[in-house]
């Protein structure tokens, strides 16, 4: 059997969102396809942690507007909407909440029956918040037993400083502190029209959007501006975490750079899937294939609202910690100051081009890129402008970005185990 040719689309005309702008400033975008029955509404709140006061705040708020509203107890919106099989889901990062609900076409109207009583009228109520802080304390206590998860939180006080609303982790005690007065003080401020807009996908009609509007439009103005400073980052750029006992050690290293509005953004997204972001990347092959020394390893480009970061993680015994950290820093060294070969650069845009082209496959997808495109400023367009500029990267370019962003000098190494690998 002949293996078909691997064929890289060359254009990418991705549809462009619908804006309307509401009477109290929210932005509503639209997006319809007739080719399913179903829609979903993104609500989009810039209401992520780096924005509380109060440690855990933030997402107490987001996680507790389903667990009761002035109208309805936290099981009957719950029953309500498992009984037309509809699905909401709460995320929150750093700098936003994402709240959707998704129904049949048919189950509309009573589904957003119900997300008005999640986001107009939450209640907040003291035994769900003490009952959700118990919960999240202990998970939390338990996450921290873990060599990954305290490398991660140390990775990012290492990149931006321990008092920068990038960079805090605050103690799981924090919890048995969290007020209901802090988590409404919170949504008060944070989940206002001024730090909110909606897009809908799916089959969304004339009915639809108006509906949405007039619930959009409830949404109250003030609260806190969407535009308050943040503190410059404080890097330190080798950390290591004693964690007794531990049989594998947590390594992360990388660097603060810029955010996805950045023009070089997008040629670093090729540096760090050349290094670290498929199975047959330059560490894949190098720590797991050749060496052994761990089951995965991971390059990529993190993206926030104010800055961006490249970060390389891993996990690996504690007797192989220092001669995997020598592997990772030789690779990239071998990046800076040798071309890459055609065929792997080809390698690596075919499978960036074919990630995209899945992320987009329905409408859901289409509109998550759209809210990230939102986020950054973007239109859709640049779906397409930015498979262009990976189809048009040489080797030249990536030796290029490597020597001018990943000296060694300049990176940020983190490791969490048992013995420093680094001394």
């Amino acid at each position: 059997m002949t293996a078909q040719p691997v064929i890289t689309p060359s254009e990418v005309e991705l549809q462009e969102a619908r804006r309307t702008t509401l009477r109290n400033g929210i932005d509503l975008y639209t997006l319809p396809s007739d080719d399913f029955g179903v829609l979903r509404i993104s609500f989009v709140f810039r209401a992520g942690s780096a924005r509380q006061q109060v440690p855990f705040s933030a997402s107490a708020a987001a996680n507790l507007l389903s667990e009761g509203s002035t109208r309805m107890t936290a099981q009957q919106i719950a029953e309500q909407l498992d009984y037309y099989g509809s699905w909401y889901d709460v995320n929150i990062d750093r700098d936003y909440a994402y709240i959707n609900f998704a129904t049949l076409s048919k189950f509309f109207d009573q589904t957003l029956d119900v997300a008005g009583e999640i986001l107009l009228r939450p209640a907040f109520p003291e035994g769900e918040l003490r009952i959700y802080a118990a919960k999240r304390r202990q998970r939390l206590s338990i996450e921290r037993t873990k060599v990954d998860v305290r490398a991660r939180e140390a990775f990012a006080r290492a990149l931006f400083g321990a008092a920068h609303p990038y960079g805090i982790s605050s103690d799981e005690s924090a919890y048995d502190l969290l007020t209901r007065d802090d988590v409404v003080a919170f949504h008060r401020r944070h989940y206002t029209a001024e730090n909110c807009f909606v897009v809908c996908s799916g089959r969304v009609g004339q009915h639809e959007t108006a509906a949405v509007a007039a619930l959009a439009e409830q949404i109250p103005a003030g609260g806190d501006p969407v535009g308050e400073s943040f503190p410059a980052p404080v890097t330190e750029h080798r950390v290591f975490v004693e964690h007794p006992g531990a049989v594998q050690s947590s390594l992360r290293l990388g660097r603060l750079l810029f955010p996805r509005q950045h023009p070089d953004f997008v040629g670093m997204q090729v540096v760090a899937t050349a290094l670290g972001g498929y199975f047959g990347s330059r560490l894949m092959q190098n720590l797991r294939e050749r060496n052994g020394f761990t089951y995965g390893v991971v390059a990529a480009m993190v993206n926030f609202e104010r800055t961006g970061y490249f970060a390389v993680a891993t996990q690996v015994g504690t007797d192989v910690t220092q001669a995997a950290l020598q592997e990772i820093y030789r690779e990239i060294e071998r990046l800076r100051t040798e071309p890459m070969p055609e065929e792997e650069l080809k390698l690596v845009k075919n499978m960036m081009s074919g990630e995209m082209m899945r992320v987009l496959d329905g409408p859901f997808g289409i509109a998550d890129v759209t809210i990230e495109n939102i986020l950054c400023g973007f239109d859709n367009s640049v779906i397409g402008e930015n498979i262009h500029r990976i189809r048009n990267m040489t080797p030249a370019d990536v030796q290029r970005l490597a020597r001018k962003y990943l000296a060694r000098e300049e990176l940020v190494t983190v490791a969490v185990g048992a013995e420093d690998p680094m001394m």
